[in-house]
């Protein structure tokens, strides 16, 4: 069984609208609220695969509870922790015309320490049974990004495949405790390091610090100019689809997605990069945070290409 952990679940309500100036009015064209958190978004996305998982962590409210709704339509287990405050709503605003979006965060979960006691105690049964955990994202106001270190070391330790998603100072936390892989996407991996990551050759030297390091396999998501993985004795550039862009959002998380399963299952690395890819693109086709079609993984699935690099 896959185990997601989301410590800060989310729902993403997504707006389009035209570009706006201060004091203005502005009406929404279309208006969608959807799934978010990266390994919620996994466990979503596997359920669509028809892949099962149980998802971990802490909800609140009606919007934790519309979480759980969705995630349980998709055949997810979920067996969340009910904390104070509200599970979260981020705001994804996008044009009209193609030109960008962008997201605002909020944090509302109230966590307390005996809140992350009953989630580990959960979490360590879980793993009884557990093929592969995934976790990442942000975490609620309080927690400390030990919180990662701690997780991800009491699955190591049993020797189950963790994938994990973070930004600073979640990530280098992480790695602290060697996660199998970890899928940071350029401006995650710059932070890291501390310097801007721009094209693939820097995302490569970077990559291969990171692997160096920590012994973890980094599988970098580059937005527009597609993918690289790192890996101990070679490495692959994954050159992006030509795909008709509705939103971006959500599409690393498809990365993740592929990864978990192929880990899940054993599979070779290349199964899951291609598996991955091609549904980080079907995620592109829709307005929806996170949201894919099947019939649309398998069809991207034969043009994925896996390039040796350099």
């Amino acid at each position: 069984m896959i185990v997601s952990v989301t410590a800060n679940t989310t729902l993403d309500h997504t707006v389009y609208a035209p570009k706006f100036a201060p004091y203005h009015t502005v009406r929404a064209t279309q208006s969608t609220m959807s799934m978010g958190g990266k390994p919620t978004d996994a466990s979503w996305m596997l359920g669509e695969l028809g892949i099962p998982s149980l998802a971990l962590g802490f909800a609140a409210g009606v919007t934790g509870q519309y979480v759980a709704t969705l995630l349980q339509e998709k055949g997810v287990t979920t067996d969340f922790i009910e904390v104070g405050g509200r599970t979260r709503i981020n705001t994804v605003i996008a044009f009209n015309d193609g030109t960008g979006q962008f997201t605002v965060t909020t944090s509302t979960l109230e966590v307390k320490p005996e809140h992350v006691e009953a989630l580990r105690e959960r979490y360590i049964r879980a793993l009884g049974e557990a093929t592969c955990v995934v976790l990442g994202g942000t975490l609620p106001k309080g927690m400390s990004p030990s919180f990662y270190t701690e997780f991800i070391k009491l699955a190591r330790e049993r020797d189950i495949p963790v994938v994990f998603d973070a930004d600073e100072p979640n990530l280098s936390a992480g790695l602290a405790a060697s996660p199998t892989l970890c899928k940071p996407n350029h401006d995650e991996l710059g932070a890291l390091f501390g310097r801007t990551i721009e094209t693939v050759e820097e995302a490569y030297q970077a990559g291969r610090e990171l692997l160096a390091k920590y012994g973890t396999w980094p599988i970098i998501t580059l937005g527009a100019k597609g993918g690289l993985a790192v890996l101990p004795d070679k490495a692959y550039f994954i050159p992006p689809l030509k795909v008709d862009l509705v939103s971006s959002s959500g599409a690393g998380d498809g990365v993740l997605t592929g990864l978990t399963a192929a880990m899940a299952q054993r599979q070779p690395i290349e199964e899951g990069l291609r598996l991955g890819f091609a549904t980080a693109a079907a995620v592109l086709l829709h307005p929806t945070t996170g949201y894919c079609e099947r019939k649309d993984i398998e069809g991207f699935l034969p043009q994925i290409e896996l390039v040796p690099y350099p």
